[in-house]
């Protein structure tokens, strides 16, 4: 099977199949042309995941195709963008058929689930890796960024923490328990929260998708806007699943544990009153922006600095 074959074979489908009424030109072309409405800003942003970094070795290739998108659609929940289109770049040790067939139905599903259609790509031979860049728009001017929060914001974050981190250890597990398979859930399905981040657009003062670890996630916002915070790990959501494979080592995998993909966000007490119910119930308080830098963790009463958490690629 050729390079061209394989595409019409396993990806025409997925962008025939999607909602394509922005992208006037999708696959088959030299590029793909996507229309922009009038009063609308582009959001985009582009992962790269790399066999045996951010995925394992022989990992099943349908959950790869969900999670491949999921992760980078993650970055338009943070902007609160609306998603419209992807496009994929395919490394491929060689053409697999099986392979296809199941990465590209974990593809389909995801594309579907988000909103998202595939407007074009690339496919080469070498080791797996994967380059997706999605594509959002919002209405000019109101994307949240980083860089807007303020003293006196509540630190909030959606969903639960660190179910990610621990599944790492049951990856290779052939018959894991249920609350093992909860936490593997997280990790293979991750569900970014991109109607979610579509809501909180013009209440929040700023946001940021928990891919690396909250501390380290927490900590970029901060840099950005130029403040502090400090958050109470008491307050941390933690389920119940998490807490009973893992004790009180559940804390340390909230704060510095990757792949959660919930939104960690900063809004000001007046804005959070306005939130509706609906809302309010997807996200928990956990801390408060302060004057200075850096970020001070309260736990059981005693306030101490996090040090270096989340993954950092270059990091010795």
């Amino acid at each position: 099977m050729g390079e061209f074959e394989l595409i019409r074979r396993y990806f025409f489908p997925i962008a025939e199949a999607g909602n394509t009424s922005a992208v006037l030109l999708g696959p088959g072309d030299d590029c793909a042309i996507q229309r922009i409405e009038p009063g609308r800003d582009l959001v985009f942003s582009v992962d790269a995941l790399v066999e045996g970094v951010h995925f394992p070795h022989h990992y099943d290739p349908e959950k790869l195709g969900w999670r491949s998108l999921a992760v980078a659609a993650s970055d338009l929940a943070a902007m609160g963008a609306d998603p419209v289109c992807f496009t994929l770049a395919l490394t491929l040790p060689d053409a697999d058929p099986d392979w296809l067939h199941a990465y590209a139905s974990g593809l389909a599903s995801a594309a579907s689930c988000f909103g998202l259609s595939l407007a074009g790509g690339d496919t080469t031979r070498g080791p797996l890796m994967l380059s997706l860049q999605v594509h959002g728009t919002v209405p000019r001017g109101q994307a949240i960024r980083r860089s807007g929060a303020q003293v006196g914001d509540y630190v909030c974050v959606s969903g639960t923490l660190g179910e990610a981190g621990a599944a790492l250890n049951y990856l290779e597990s052939n018959n894991p328990q249920a609350d093992e398979q909860a936490v593997l859930a997280r990790y293979h399905y991750p569900e970014p929260r991109l109607r979610l981040g579509a809501a909180l657009r013009g209440s929040v003062s700023a946001a940021v998708d928990i891919s690396d670890g909250l501390i380290a996630d927490l900590g970029h916002l901060l840099e950005a806007s130029g403040v502090a915070a400090c958050i109470d790990v008491a307050k941390l959501p933690l389920s119940a699943a998490l807490k009973r494979l893992v004790g009180e080592n559940a804390v340390n995998l909230a704060l510095n544990a990757g792949d959660d993909y919930e939104l960690c966000i900063t809004i000001s007490p007046r804005e959070w009153g306005s939130l509706s119910e609906d809302i309010r119930s997807r996200l928990t308080i956990i801390g408060e922006v302060k004057p200075g830098d850096g970020l001070v963790i309260n736990d059981d009463g005693q306030s101490r600095a996090p040090g270096a958490g989340g993954y950092d690629h270059f990091r010795t």
